[in-house]
């Protein structure tokens, strides 16, 4: 599970790797930490950030080796994510990438300018749909001069794709409109043609588990086809079959990291990750999960995998993903004390007692130094992580959670006062969240992945959330947790932990801080008119909205409007904190007894409309603001120093000098899958 934003803020080519994984040493420029900027750049509604790796020149040479192995392993799947977002993905990029570098016209036409916008705008997005809200991205030029651009730069793109980027066609990469189907609404590349919820349904219904209790994790990695007899089948990803020839490259670099892994118990899991990815199996992938688990005396971790299933609008299949972190002591073993304590905070929920997990079993918690993201989680980063996803998993064997420190750090950098003022309701509002809006995002997001999505339990001979709650699983889940984060942040024992200075202030801060958000500022993502699609925005939607609703009799939030404009204004904090956790109760009583209708129910009068004549005063208020709505990162890259012998003996951290580097960067070294797949 991933926590993607925080509710406060809403190319140096040293190393190249030949088709032979051969090191070739080349120089250009780097920019220093001297002149590190943490912004990049900004275009259409996106701000590109970098971060810096605080430390790892103080890593073993070791160490350093096996972050770096690991994060080549990660860049090595890129493909396979633009490729799983749309079948057409990787022909559209080649074919937008050598106009780019081709074209010889005039580069200061407006025509032009939009171009490079769009052109970016799908790098960001790994495809030709925007990562958040998932509609198609809408060129700011004309099919014309398109067309135009194809011809004089002698680039072949087929007219029916062409046509694509300007149509109606595959509009939305997830729809969550059932309506409009599921999966034939979906232009997601996880299923073939003609194939609709129903197959997908009755395909894995007709599959039982050996072990029920332990299910395996059906169609995570594999592409649901018809073949030429029309029946259904899976093409799984592994080497050998679809995807085979990125997954090789990540096996050569997954071998090499198991040959500097820093523990038995970490080489062991790295070992089964690679035999997973040779054979496709689910079973060794949860061999593997379990045995991750396990590797907690590390000071490298990484995430890799198809990962989750947010992408898929039943949730079965993964979206392949690479993070390398490095753990951050300090604020770790702060951090840690909430982990340790975890059986505390599921022992006094308000869930109801059969719900409750009677022993929490191995959450870790650190907070962590981010080394390097692909992926699915690259541009676009997630803040904090929890995994492994299967329920069973956590129940008998623990989760670990992370909070990406550094990528926090890089936002914080950027974050302004000038907005909060503009929504927050008054003074006493903008003082608390000055004052402790950043230590309340942090303390929701740890609690949020280590307490929330670690608590509860699911009724036995109840299926899994994708059986029972279906699309709506991720957000219910995503809900869940924010709940669990939202009830104990007002709450003494944070304090007693040490966490805090000031528990009361602290949760004030986080509850003006989300009710803000959910119910107005993270509109500004939307255009006028939408609803909303992407699970995280749907939860925060859906809480906000109800216990505002639940509420109304008390007032315990009030809706103003002064000179025009509408606020949000608390006016009882502990009454809130008794309806977040009467909701936290409910939502975890429909994932325990796979509630369906309850779950809709929810979602879709809470969660997917929006208050149009809010939305309209909501967008005008936020003109005035050059910020983007969306932001993500550059990766820094890491360059391997060699002796005479061609032995590493040290490796370097650098930045590259644009986005636009980086990405030709990637798809010049890292495009290893046909444009057809």
């Amino acid at each position: 599970m991933k926590l993607r934003t925080m509710a406060g803020f809403i190319l140096a080519i040293s190393t190249l790797v030949s088709c032979k994984n051969e090191i070739i040493d080349k120089t250009t420029t780097t920019i220093e930490n001297a002149d590190f900027n943490t912004e990049a750049e900004q275009f259409a509604d996106i701000k590109v950030l970098r971060y810096q790796i605080p430390g790892f020149e103080k890593l073993t040479l070791k160490e350093k080796e096996l972050v770096y192995y690991l994060t080549q392993a990660g860049t090595a799947g890129r493909d396979i994510i633009w490729d799983q977002n749309y079948k057409h993905n990787l022909k559209i990029r080649a074919a937008l990438e050598n106009i780019l570098q081709k074209y010889t016209g005039d580069k200061e036409s407006a025509n032009y300018k939009e171009f490079i916008i769009y052109l970016k705008r799908v790098w960001f997005s790994n495809g030709i749909h925007h990562h958040y809200s998932n509609d198609k991205i809408k060129p700011g030029f004309d099919l014309a001069f398109f067309n135009q651009l194809l011809a004089d730069t002698k680039t072949n793109l087929d007219s029916e794709v062409v046509n694509i980027l300007f149509n109606d066609v595959d509009s939305k990469k997830v729809n969550l409109d059932e309506k409009k189907g599921l999966v034939e609404g979906s232009a997601v590349n996880f299923y073939g043609d003609g194939i609709s919820a129903a197959d997908v349904d009755a395909f894995y219904a007709a599959k039982k588990p050996a072990d029920s209790h332990r299910p395996v994790s059906y169609g995570l990695n594999s592409k649901l086809v018809r073949n030429s007899a029309g029946v259904l089948e899976e093409k799984v990803y592994k080497s050998g079959g679809m995807y085979g020839a990125a997954i090789d490259k990540m096996i050569y670099w997954l071998e090499k990291a198991q040959g500097v892994a820093e523990n038995q118990k970490q080489g062991d899991a790295i070992a089964l990750l690679i035999k997973y990815y040779k054979s496709g199996d689910l079973k060794t992938w949860d061999d593997y999960n379990i045995a991750w688990v396990a590797a907690t005396d590390s000071n490298i971790d990484y995430n890799h995998g198809f990962i989750e299933v947010y992408n898929d609008p039943l949730g079965y299949r993964g979206s392949f993903e690479g993070v390398v972190q490095i753990k951050d002591f300090d604020m770790s073993a702060k951090m840690q004390k909430i982990s340790e304590n975890a059986q505390w905070f599921e022992d006094n929920s308000p869930l109801m007692p059969e719900h409750k997990k009677k022993n929490v079993v191995g959450v870790t918690y650190n907070t962590v130094i981010v080394a390097g993201e692909a992926g699915d989680s690259s541009p676009s980063t997630p803040i904090g992580v929890n995994l492994p996803n299967a329920d069973w998993i956590r129940a008998e064997h623990g989760s670990k959670s992370i909070s990406l420190g550094n990528i926090i750090d890089a936002y914080n950098h950027v974050g302004g006062g000038d907005k909060l003022r503009e929504f927050a309701h008054d003074a006493q509002e903008v003082e608390l969240q000055e004052k402790y809006g950043e230590q309340a995002d942090k303390l929701h997001t740890t609690l949020h992945e280590v307490v929330g999505h670690a608590s509860g339990q699911i009724n036995k001979g109840i299926g899994t959330t994708k059986e029972t709650l279906k699309s709506y699983a991720s957000t219910l889940e995503e809900g869940r947790a924010d709940l669990v984060g939202l009830y104990y942040l007002y709450n003494p024992k944070i304090q007693e932990l040490g966490l805090v200075d000031d528990w009361k202030k602290t949760g004030m801060a986080a509850y003006d801080g989300y009710i803000r958000n959910g119910m107005m500022t993270q509109l500004v993502r939307l255009e006028k008119g939408a609803d909303i699609e992407e699970s995280h925005m749907r939860n925060r939607q859906w809480v906000s909205a109800w216990v505002f609703e639940q509420g109304q009799k008390e007032n315990i939030i009030e809706k103003v409007v002064r000179d025009g404009k509408t606020y949000f204004n608390i006016t009882n904090y502990e009454k809130l904190h008794d309806l977040f956790g009467k909701l936290l109760r409910e939502t975890q009583r429909i994932k325990s007894e796979g509630d369906y209708k309850a779950a809709k129910a929810l979602v879709e009068n809470y969660g997917v409309k929006v208050d149009q004549k809010l939305h309209a005063e909501v967008l005008e208020r936020n003109k005035k603001f050059n910020s983007a709505a969306y932001s993500g990162f550059i990766n820094p890259l890491l360059v391997p120093e060699m002796d005479a012998d061609g032995k590493i003996i040290d490796i370097k951290v650098t930045q590259p000098k644009s986005f636009t580097e980086q990405m030709l960067y990637y798809s010049k070294n890292f495009g290893f899958l046909p444009k057809d797949n």
